[in-house]
């Protein structure tokens, strides 16, 4: 990280932003261009590391991308405000905490993985737990998750 004074290190003071966030930008390769799409997301950061999981339809741009190329880079943050005051536009900036990484894609193998994923998704972006899902839901859907290999994390106060 270029700017060491932003830097956000240990889980106390990262794991702040991911439960603020409830959307990942994730980035791949799709037809050879760079596609990023936001994505609702679950989160485990055990002592095997931080993971992250997703849901999607079974088809489409981003599935094709991910099988294809199952290397990813993702993206969260949070908009802590405008900072700077007075008419020189280079004294104003944005204060934000953004968590950025790498990793690779592995899917759901089968209904209770996809269970387990969909369970890890709604508590967090609901903040409960309990639910219930069919065959016939799971059948139309993916479930699929980044283990990160490496992330960093910054902060810009105001």
């Amino acid at each position: 990280m270029r700017r060491k004074d932003r830097e956000i290190t240990g889980r106390e003071n990262i794991e702040p932003i991911l439960r603020a966030c409830k959307t990942c930008r994730v980035a791949m390769s799709a037809e050879g261009m760079p596609y990023v799409i936001p994505l609702n997301f679950g989160y485990t950061w055990d002592e095997s590391g931080l993971t992250l999981y997703f849901h999607s339809g079974l088809k489409g741009k981003k599935i094709d991308a991910l099988r294809k190329d199952p290397r990813v880079c993702f993206e969260l943050d949070t908009e802590d405000g405008l900072t700077g005051e007075g008419d020189l536009a280079c004294r104003y900036s944005f204060a934000f905490s953004s968590i950025v990484g790498y990793g690779s894609v592995q899917f759901a193998q089968d209904n209770e993985e996809k269970r387990h994923g969909f369970d890890i998704i709604m508590q967090h972006q609901t903040g409960r737990g309990g639910w219930t899902y069919t065959d016939a839901a799971l059948s139309v859907a993916e479930v699929f998750w980044v283990r990160a290999d490496s992330f960093e994390a910054s902060r810009k106060v105001r």
